[in-house]
């Protein structure tokens, strides 16, 4: 490792080697000088400085040869003659006391190391400057040598003639003449007389020819380059290792890279091999020889079996599967992959596979391959499922992808907030992330929401959701927020977010007979108790210390007065208490709304259509394509916002503005669901967007199409650019209206200040460097204070998705699979494989439930919401209250779990920005303009239309319920009637 300059000391440790072969070569050049009657003076004392040079290069030998795989060939090196025939002749100085310069001009054939060294210091980053690099170093060093071996030759003649048959020629006459020699001139009027200068001058020439032409040396080099990445990769027992085949390129290599070691902070155990179907351009190489202590490249295919044999699949970890994300064809692209994971499975079928798809539809193919089991570690990772499902999700809850991707998948952006926040203490220097561990088989028998309330009060952190595990083949279900009729099973999996694992660990430590009366998280540590089952119940024993909230009594159920009532389905026909409310219809699963086909003529909107002009609080989707673009799949666009956890009510219309002739295509997938339109046009004219009426919807996303990738990143994302500047040109004029512009009043402002309306706006980036085309502010002299800074906070505010956000979900993956699963569940509403076999069979989309089915609960999974603290679904809660307060009063009132902030930046901010504080600290103080991210139960209302009339109508059943005072000095007492 410090050889390859992978850590801070092995890279000043390469680079002084390099600088002191360098100063040894100045002092060869000057004793030299001196030997050629040059007037130059330097102390006799320069011999000494470079023995200490020559006794350092020594030791440097020396690290080299232990570090060496094959010691019979480390002799034989190159860098290892250059020390055999200069390191000797310094240290015989001392004995002979006679200085010789003789070889020492070999230490010219070090300045080789030079595009390395420029590698390392990342002067040079493409392919033009490694390629200068490497001429220049191949020149020079080659030029020095041979005009040193000239002149030694030279000056002492052949050693078998006698009288010597030399000439006296300065080092500069030497260079001269093996200039000449190279360029195959030859004036005459230098020549060597000795037998050794004429015959070094055969080869030289022969050699020159070969160094110097245009395209011979790089024949040479990737010849050589073959035959080194086929060799094959030796098995050592003990030692981890993981394969890495299909998109094997500089990008996709170096994200990997990036992403995968910085998984285990830093103590990297796990070597990868990288298996390439073509051979790694120069820079990829450099790539591989800066990242040599962990990685290594072999030619081959992992759709044959020899190559498969070569890299050791049998005893790897596991095999992961790039995809090219930006590939103009995703379906050859997926069934390329697929064929690789075919052929895996069929020669080693014990190997787990990690496969990254771009289309959801292809992953109908992978069950039907023998081996392939999920149980075992198998995973899926749909790159378009996943980024159109952050993006939909995003449409409803903003600033939903910037809190997923710090908790997930990157990390945390702090700087943003820093320097918008005037505590800069309130974020803390933690990056917190989501994390499993088994919770304490002490919990089984308790309801989530006891669990999840005892985790955040006595270990401090924040539990998201369970695996439950049923069936005799152990199959797995991830449930996030469920109701209270689920009990947890002993060894239970916990979803967490928490800062390491030394704080999860603490839920399995946790022994109620132990550490029911400890306060203090950091004393619960691993017992040995045997008394575990003579414990008091969670309702007795969970207490605060003075300064937090104490909170008795049952858990959650239905005492929040904003609930819905359960739904339940008869007949296809949805009854709300006893009575027929209107028909809704869901598919097989239960977990999406279902409707008739509808003609795609009939939702196609114009115009002049009475429809398009009464479109309020609608979600516009703009989409770039033509008959000819590969789907984007917006079918995995619409299943998030159709999911049956949403009441039909609160489903958004959806428009689709984009050409024809693609949304036609498109339509056949997603005809089946519920109140959605069709507009044939361009997110590109202003006239499209008026006719849709932009201004009034409550999201637009924008999204990117898969057309063939310009040369240029920068003109990928051309269209997603200038739609996402075209619709903010359409933003109101600066007025003194409300902050319901911007969040449709879901948070409160200073009315006093002008607000800026702006439509939130969600763009897909191919290439994340192109979001400073978006973020940059529009002028420098803007009337708007700090309007500068403000214009740089849209990725923050979850305005911008990049693909790049996905790549490191396949490492993730690899370190823990139920992450991927949690992440899923999420953002895709609960897919499963059967739901997902059975949509993928259907060409023509959902099927409609049976009449005489039974829905079964399915449906009352939690979904995600954006929740303010001014509106009265947390009604009582005050400035003074602190996060930890709203939290536990939020699960307890109403099972709404909290694990977000969106909290507005500081004045001036005309148009109301926000960051995200993902687990915000406890004792954090609450403002009333803050929102809140939550996992909403299924039967809590999440519209104000829908949380008014459900008010209303139970208005005359909230005598029972008085409000909660949540201050730190006071207990939190709930007087209950029971006859309510």
């Amino acid at each position: 490792m410090m050889l390859s300059a992978q850590t801070s000391t092995g890279c000043v440790l390469v680079i002084l080697v390099f600088l002191l072969n360098i100063g040894s070569l100045i002092i060869y050049f000057v004793n030299l000088a001196e030997e050629e009657g040059f007037q130059i003076f330097f102390p006799d004392s320069i011999i000494h400085v470079d023995t200490g040079f020559n006794a350092f290069f020594l030791f440097y030998f020396g690290l080299r040869f232990v570090a060496a795989d094959d010691k019979l060939r480390f002799w034989l090196e190159l860098n290892s003659l250059v020390d055999f025939f200069t390191i000797p002749p310094v240290f015989v100085y001392y004995y002979v006391d006679r200085n010789w310069l003789g070889l020492r001009f070999l230490r010219a054939l070090r300045l080789l190391e030079l595009p390395r060294i420029l590698q390392f210091l990342r002067v040079t980053k493409n392919n033009y400057s490694i390629k200068l690099s490497k001429l220049f170093a191949v020149f020079i060093g080659t030029w020095l040598t041979a005009a040193g071996f000239i002149h030694l030759v030279e000056n002492n003649g052949d050693p078998w003639v006698q009288p010597p048959n030399s000439q006296s020629i300065t080092y500069l006459k030497s260079m001269y003449l093996v200039m000449v020699t190279m360029s195959t001139v030859g004036y005459g009027d230098i020549v060597v007389h000795t037998a050794l200068g004429r015959t070094f001058t055969i080869f030289f020439i022969i050699g020159g020819l070969v160094l110097f032409a245009n395209i011979i040396p790089e024949v040479v080099e990737i010849v050589e380059s073959h035959k080194s990445y086929k060799s094959s990769y030796e098995v050592v027992s003990g030692k981890n290792y993981v394969v890495v085949c299909g998109n094997i390129t500089l990008e996709s290599v170096t994200t990997f890279l990036q992403d995968f070691l910085l998984q285990d902070t830093g103590k990297v155990c796990t070597e990868i091999l990288f298996l390439g179907e073509s051979l790694p351009s120069l820079e990829l190489e450099a790539v591989f020889k800066c990242y040599s202590a962990y990685t290594t490249f072999f030619y081959g295919s992992a759709l044959k079996a020899g190559d498969l044999k070569r890299v050791g699949m049998e005893s790897a970890n596991a095999c992961l599967i790039l995809a090219d994300v930006c590939s103009p064809q995703p379906y050859t692209e997926d069934t390329c992959n697929i064929m690789r994971v075919l052929s895996i499975k069929n020669h080693y079928p014990n190997t787990r596979v990690i496969l990254q798809i771009i289309q959801s539809r292809n992953k109908v193919h992978l069950p039907n391959i023998p081996n392939w089991d999920c149980r075992r570690g198998d995973n899926i990772i749909c790159l378009a499922e996943l980024k159109l499902g952050f993006i939909a999700q995003s449409c409803l809850v903003p600033g939903l992808s910037t809190l997923l991707t710090s908790l997930f998948i990157g990390k945390e952006n702090t700087e943003t907030k820093r320097k918008y926040l005037k505590d800069k203490t309130l974020l803390g220097d933690k990056d917190y992330k989501v994390m499993t561990f088994q919770l304490s088989n002490d919990f089984a028998d308790m309801t989530f929401i006891e669990v999840c309330r005892l985790c955040f009060v006595k270990l401090n952190l924040v539990l998201l959701g369970i695996e439950l595990k049923f069936g005799s083949r152990g199959e797995s279900t991830i449930l996030i927020n469920p109701s209270s009729g689920i009990k947890l099973h002993r060894n239970t999996m916990g979803f967490f977010i928490a800062h390491s694992l030394a704080e999860v660990k603490k839920a399995q430590f946790y022994c109620k007979a132990c550490h029911s009366d400890v306060q203090d998280p950091e004393q619960i540590k691993k017992c040995h108790c045997k008394r575990r089952v003579h414990s008091r119940h969670f309702s007795e024993v969970l207490k605060l210390r003075s300064g937090s909230l104490v909170s008795r009594g049952e858990p959650a159920k239905s005492r929040s007065f904003i609930n819905l009532p359960l739904q339940r389905f008869v007949d296809g026909v949805l009854d709300v208490q006893g009575k027929e409310n209107s028909r809704v219809i869901l598919d097989p699963t239960g977990r999406f709304h279902w409707c008739d086909a509808v003609p795609l003529q009939e939702a196609l909107l114009s115009c002049n259509d009475q429809a398009a002009l009464n479109l309020q609080d609608h979600i516009l989707v703009c989409v770039f394509g033509d008959a000819n673009s590969p789907l984007i799949g917006l079918q995995d666009f619409v299943m998030p916002l159709r999911a049956s956890n949403f009441t039909y009510h609160e489903l958004k219309d959806i428009v689709f503005l984009g050409s024809l002739e693609y949304l036609q295509r498109e339509w056949k997938f997603i005809q089946n669901f519920p109140k959605l339109w069709l507009f044939s046009g361009s997110a590109l004219c202003c006239a499209d967007l008026r006719a849709v009426n932009v201004r009034d919807c409550s999201a637009c996303a924008i999204l990117s199409s898969n057309t063939t990738a310009s040369s240029n990143p920068s003109l990928v994302d051309t269209e997603s650019i200038l739609a996402t500047l075209n619709i903010r040109s359409m933003q109101d004029k600066p007025s003194s209206a409300s902050l319901d512009a911007v969040f449709r009043g879901r948070a409160l402002g200073n009315q006093s200040e002008p607000c800026y309306k702006r439509i939130p706006i969600t763009t897909e980036l191919k290439s994340s460097p192109n979001a400073q085309f978006i973020n940059q502010a529009p002028s420098g002299n803007s009337e708007i204070p700090e309007q500068d800074q403000l214009s740089t906070t849209a990725a923050p505010a979850g305005a911008i998705f990049s693909d790049s956000f996905l790549n490191s979900l396949l490492s993730m993956t690899y370190y823990n699979h139920r992450i991927l699963a949690l992440l899923q569940t999420l953002v895709t509403s609960g897919t499963s494989p059967a739901l997902e076999e059975q949509l993928l069979e259907m060409d023509s989309g959902l099927s409609r439930s049976p009449d005489d089915m039974v829905q079964n609960a399915s449906q009352l999974r939690c979904k995600l919401g954006l929740l303010p603290l001014s509106e009265r679904l947390l009604t009582g809660v005050t400035q003074e209250d602190s996060f930890g307060d709203v939290y536990c009063k939020a699960l307890d009132l109403f099972g709404i779990l909290c694990f977000g902030l969106y909290r507005l930046m500081k004045e001036p901010n005309p148009y109301k920005n926000r960051f995200v504080i993902a687990r915000p600290a406890s004792d954090l103080k609450m403002l009333p303009t803050d929102l809140l991210f939550c996992l909403v139960p299924f039967n809590v209302a999440t519209t104000d239309d829908q949380r008014g009339e459900m008010e209303s109508q139970l208005g005359s059943k909230k005598t029972g319920l008085k409000d909660c005072s949540l201050s730190p000095d006071t207990t939190c007492r709930e007087e209950r009637n029971p006859n309510s």
